[in-house]
Formats: structure tokens, sequence, C-alpha cells
């Protein structure tokens, strides 16, 4: 018995020592995107303002779902997840101008507080211990998706319904870490796909005809022009908050909010590929922290799922803009690596 119960207390201090290693690589990511966006604008000017205001909502959101998540479970991500479909049901076009319908729907801010509710009621459904809840749970993931179709965001009813089948499919996975991994491969093709279609010629013809044609031809304008400033300032980028005073395209556009609406390509154009690293390394934090959870892996697995629709829409739109939604997505992040006081069902991470 003693030495059993000490093996117990050594696992769980080394790992409360990896979760706190994991925390403290966050930090650092998350001052290096600060520190590097005043850089950037040092040189060559702009407004880094947006950029510390998301990693400030960011972190905040994060530090609000470790004690939330701590201190409750299955209210915390439940009312997380009220509170965003109701901001999107309030404000159904929070992104406007001509790029605000394409594609595949109403792109950015309303898309990406439905699928961070969807994710939030999985998380919640996961960490009820009664039936009935997490059945009630789980016909709020179903309705946020149908106000996501009465909306009329195919985006946000598909990534939706993808969450809710993902997190049902999570009670069949073992290794958590599979699961992660394959959510990051999801991210990093599509990141590579909007890459390509940005640069041109790179694509197969038959492809790159395919994938243009769900794109507006002003979105594929704005992203040649982020991969072209892109290449002419790789390292540091025209500046933060610069992109609409040298882009061509969103200089001669009446209504233009002065964005990519790609968030990959707008850290190439503003910032240069070290803020393109910095920004891909705090996703991968991300995932890097749910692996770390001591959450069960469905929870795990449910939350991963949400950030990674919300990745993959903020590839092709105007998402991450939205303070609303950066301080969601850190909420919903930190939910999912909390460790509860009271007991829950945990698996180790695998």
């Amino acid at each position: 018995m003693g030495s059993t119960g000490t093996a117990t207390t050594t696992g769980t201090t080394a790992a409360r020592e990896r979760r706190g290693a994991s925390d403290a690589t966050g930090i650092a990511l998350l001052g290096a995107c600060a520190a590097w966006a005043l850089i950037s604008a040092g040189v060559h000017g702009g407004q880094p303002e947006g950029v510390l205001l998301a990693v400030l909502a960011v972190t905040a959101g994060y530090a609000g779902g470790r004690i939330c998540g701590a201190l409750l479970p299955v209210a915390a991500p439940c009312a997380g997840a009220l509170v965003g479909l109701a901001l999107a049901v309030a404000a159904p076009h929070v992104v406007r101008g001509p790029e605000a319908n394409a594609p595949l729907g109403p792109e950015g801010a309303t898309a990406a507080l439905l699928i961070l509710a969807a994710g939030g009621a999985c998380c919640a459904a996961w960490s009820a211990r009664r039936p009935g809840a997490r059945i009630a749970l789980r016909l709020l993931t179903a309705a946020t998706a149908v106000i996501a179709g009465v909306l009329g965001s195919v985006t946000a009813l598909i990534a939706c319904a993808v969450i809710l089948l993902c997190s049902l499919a999570a009670s069949l996975m073992h290794h958590r870490g599979l699961g992660l991994a394959g959510l990051a491969g999801a991210t990093a093709l599509v990141t590579g796909l909007v890459w390509a279609i940005a640069a041109g010629g790179v694509l197969p013809y038959g492809l790159n005809a395919s994938l243009e044609g769900q794109l507006t031809e002003h979105r594929l304008l704005l992203w040649r022009d982020a991969f072209d400033i892109a290449a002419r300032e790789p390292a540091l980028g025209a500046g933060p908050g610069r992109f609409g005073d040298v882009s061509p395209t969103a200089a001669g556009t009446l209504l233009s909010d002065g964005k990519p609406h790609s968030a990959p390509l707008q850290q190439a154009a503003e910032q240069g590929l070290i803020g393109v690293a910095l920004f891909a390394a705090v996703f991968c934090w991300l995932l890097y922290a749910l692996w770390r959870s001591p959450r069960s892996t469905q929870v795990v697995l449910s939350a991963g799922a949400a950030l990674t629709a919300l990745a993959l829409v903020a590839t092709v739109g105007n998402a991450l803009s939205v303070t609303a939604v950066t301080t969601g997505a850190g909420l919903l992040a930190g939910i999912a690596t909390a460790r509860p006081f009271h007991d829950e069902a945990v698996r180790a991470p695998g």
C-alpha cells in the first residue's frame, strides 16, 4: 500500500510539473506574439493594438476558463455555449462587407461563435454525470446546428454537425493523441491549400479551378495581394494593421475592412514568416495543452474539434478579428484543460 501510494503521489507531482511547463510555454508564446507585433510596428509602422487585444483576450479567456472549469465543469461550458449562441443570434452579420457571404455563407464571427457554442455544449455533455443532462446538452448542440442553418451559415451548420459527431466518436478513442494529431493534420492541410491558391500555379489546374470556384474573385485578389506582400517583406511584413494600406485590392474597395480574410495570410503580410510561425506555435500549444489535460478524452477531443473548426474558418475568413471569438476560444481551451475540484472520470493522455 505504501509503495502504491508513493507511486501515485509521484505520478501526480510529475503530471502537475508537466502542466506547469505547458502553461509557462503558452505564456511565453503569447508574450512573443505581442512582442513581435510591437517590433514589426516599430520597423514599418502600423497599429499593433489589434494584435495586443487578441493576445489579451486569449490569455484572459484561458485563465477564466481554467478557473470556471475547475469550479463548475458542467455549468461553465454550458453557460459559455448559451452566451455564444445568444451573441450569434443577436448579431448574425458581425462581419460586414463584400466578402462576408463567401464561401459557403456568412464567414467570420457568426460562424465562429456557433462553432464555439457547439464545442462548449459537447464538453458540458461529457462532463455531466446524469444521462438526461447529457442528452439535453447534445440536443443543444444539434439546436446550434439548426440555428446556423436558419442564419444562413452553411459553414457553421456543417462544422457543428461534425463537432457533434466527433464528440460522440470520442467515446471510442482510447488514445487522445491520435485524435489531436488528426485535427492538427486537417488544419495544416487546409492552410496549405489556402497558401497554394494564394500563390497561384502550385496546384493542378483542375483542383485549383475547383477550389477557386468556391471563392469570390474579390477574396482571391485579397489573398494574392497578401502573398505578394509577404514575398516582398518575408521577415517583418508590412506592419500590423497595414494590409489595407498596401493592398491594391483593399485600397480600391469602397467598403473594405482592410483585411485579407485569412488569418495565416494576414499574419504573413503584416508580420512576416516569424509572425506566421508564432501564430502556428500558439495553435500547436493549445493542442498540446489539451493532450496534457486531466479531463477525460471525450472532453478533450470535443474541445479540440471545436478549436480546429474555428481554425479552419479563420483560415478562409475573418473570425479572429472579433474579440468575442478570441476570448471564447481561450475560454473553451481553459475549461477543457482545467482540473475539476470534484472527481471526474479521467483518462491519462495517450
